[in-house]
């Protein structure tokens, strides 16, 4: 049986136990477990699920059902997904940013590396124009920019798609509404002025009245719009909901589509659309006036706190604000503030790439400033490198700072979508000085590059040998060849695994180990391996010698979205023993009513027969010896 069909047997077996997919309102899943709020919990057989091939327990708690996988659930979860199960966000009680960051990233991180692919076509063709102004009108030109320009004009079409997976609304008549949005503009319908035919928005924009029912239509341009094809799948949600509640089985599935598409698309042409467009016009509007009152202090702003809003993830909120500008005014004063603090933290990755001393560093700061300066994906910078360190981290937000000032007093913006870098810099050329943008992001990049450089940072301190062995008092790993030593990965008071208010990890289902009650925030891997699970509050690192471990900050907290962890390592990264993993913020787990008991969990012995304490006493120090795996 290959590795994908197991996955796939598993699935099978644990969809019978919770009662079928049909029983699925919606499935998440944290490091460890898979995650079902069912529709009926009668329905769902415990012991079938649980005696699943690949299950280790089940738990049923906060009206959840819970399938304990180990570190191997996201391939589980995937397997499910395929079975025609819909995977969604888990907690409830984020906040409210919260929700519509994630509502945002629903949506549009499917197709957002399409979106930037699009946006660096359109902006080599710009390059290609300067160069040679007559490739303009060339026949090439037009085709090339038909692909480069498609995604943006038909975005609604592609925004219902993924809307009406959030939504949990029918995706192909949400593909319907949205194009009947974009119809409106691009397909002659109307009778115009001279007998020729001409589109509902040009009928509107030439002085004929539109109307539905007597009831008159504000026609908007809904080509490249953002909100109106969101709100409308959100409608149709609803609809759907009650159509298929009062429709009989036998005209059902025809009978929603059909009375959806007759009352979701008039609504939308009616409020849906004018409603939204106004006040997604009057959002973009709103952003460009207070730009234009000092567009210099504007960019200074962004530009400072670009990437501090990256690490909380809520860099995410502006992307429907670009899009709206990009709508509304072909252009976004946004974007020009944001190639600065990119480029400033790729020069301050690279300089830690020269400057320090540990190789495991530097292994990871290439490749970082690498896909930072080309791509602008700066997480792997972020999290890799400048922040672990804290003072690059600093020195690339002061270049942003200043950079971000320049390129915006010269009203830089981007005429498309991109993500800032170094290779999509010439989506500016068409809106302010670009001359004042490429000065902007030089001196980023020379004020991080030369901070992190003369000033310096503290280097990571040497943890570990070559081959795996350290000592206890460098946090380390294997201390010979028969004995394992996993270290304390938090400091505080020691607790039996039994005593876990949690009945997988007390019960030893997911293997032995300890926990710890922690009284600080700092996370450290307890081995030396590579890491095979990231989540926000949990990580499985599998040890050079086979041993695996699991590290769960926290009981349900995945709950909290992320919120109050800070991860500075990504999956398949390499960690020595006492490498700082995430920092938590623990009164946030406290205020938010989660309890912080950090349990470490030998989830693969790796061929030694035995896991003992190897503490004496009631606490423990983070990066000292916890536990021994003998034999």
């Amino acid at each position: 049986m290959t590795t994908t069909s197991k996955y796939a047997s598993i699935a099978e077996e644990v969809l019978r136990g919770v009662g079928g997919k049909d029983n699925v309102r919606s499935l998440s899943h944290c490091a460890t477990r898979l995650r079902f709020v069912l529709v009926d919990p009668s329905r769902a057989d415990k012991a079938t699920a649980e005696s699943t091939s690949g299950v280790i327990t089940v738990v049923e708690a906060g009206g959840q059902f819970q399938v304990v996988i180990g570190n191997t659930v996201g391939h589980v979860y995937e397997a499910v997904v395929a079975q025609g199960v819909d995977g969604v966000g888990g907690g409830s009680s984020a906040g409210p940013l919260s929700r519509v960051i994630d509502l945002v990233t629903s949506i549009f991180l499917p197709f957002l590396w399409t979106l930037a692919a699009a946006g660096l076509l359109k902006a080599l063709l710009a390059v290609a124009v300067k160069i040679s102004p007559g490739f303009g009108t060339t026949s090439t030109y037009a085709i090339w920019f038909a692909a480069a320009d498609a995604v943006f004009q038909f975005l609604p079409i592609l925004l219902a798609v993924t809307a009406a997976k959030r939504f949990k609304a029918n995706q192909f008549t949400a593909i319907v509404i949205a194009c009947a949005l974009v119809y409106s503009a691009t397909v002659a319908v109307m009778p115009g002025a001279h007998g020729e035919s001409v589109t509902l928005q040009a009928f509107a924009q030439g002085g004929g009245k539109l109307t539905f029912l007597g009831i008159p239509v504000v026609m908007a341009n809904y080509l490249s719009a953002v909100v109106p094809a969101i709100l409308a799948v959100y409608f149709q949600s609803h609809v759907e909901r009650v159509a298929e509640r009062v429709l009989p089985a036998t005209v059902r599935n025809f009978g929603t589509p059909l009375i959806t598409l007759a009352l979701v698309v008039p609504v939308s042409f009616l409020a849906i659309g004018p409603v939204s467009t106004w006040a997604g016009d009057s959002l973009a509007s709103g952003v460009g006036d207070l730009w234009g009152l000092s567009p210099w202090a504007a960019g200074t702003v962004l530009g400072g706190l670009w990437q501090v809003l990256v690490v909380f993830g809520l860099h995410w909120a502006f992307i429907p604000i670009a899009f709206q500008q990009l709508a509304t005014t072909g252009h976004t004063d946004l974007a020009g503030a944001l190639f600065a603090p990119v480029l400033a933290q790729a020069a301050a990755t690279f300089a830690v790439f020269l400057r320090t001393r540990d190789r495991d560093l530097k292994v990871v700061a290439g490749p970082a400033a690498l896909s930072g300066f080309l791509a602008g994906v700066t997480e792997p910078a972020i999290y890799g490198v400048t922040l672990r360190l804290k003072r690059p981290f600093v020195f690339a937000c002061v270049g942003g700072a200043v950079g971000g000032g320049i390129a915006t007093a010269g009203g830089s913006a981007a005429t498309s979508f991109v993500l800032p870098g170094a290779i999509t810099l010439t989506s500016t050329l068409n809106a302010g000085s670009f001359a004042l943008q490429l000065i902007g992001c030089a001196v980023s990049m020379v004020i991080a590059f030369a901070l992190t450089l003369l000033i310096g940072f503290k280097d990571l301190p040497a943890v570990g040998g070559t081959a795996g062995t350290a000592d206890e008092t460098s946090g380390g790993a294997v201390s010979d060849a028969g004995t394992a030593t996993l270290t304390a990965p938090v400091a505080g008071k020691v607790v039996a695994l039994a005593e876990v208010p949690d009945q997988v990890f007390a019960s030893g289902a997911m293997g032995s180990g300890l926990a710890v009650i922690p009284s600080e925030g700092k996370v450290y891997a307890p081995l030396s391996g590579t890491l095979v699970s990231v989540m926000p509050h949990a990580f499985g690192i599998r040890g050079d010698s086979g041993v695996e471990v699991l590290v769960h900050i926290g009981l349900n907290t995945v709950e909290l979205q992320g919120r109050g962890f800070a991860p500075i390592v990504t999956q398949g990264q390499r960690v020595n023993a006492g490498d700082l993993l995430t920092e938590v913020d623990l009164q946030v787990l406290s205020d938010a009513g989660y309890d912080p008991i950090t349990v470490l969990i030998v989830t693969d012995q790796g061929g030694h027969t035995a896991v003992v304490p190897a503490i004496t006493g009631d606490d423990v120090q983070a990066r000292k010896a916890a536990l021994d795996l003998v034999g």
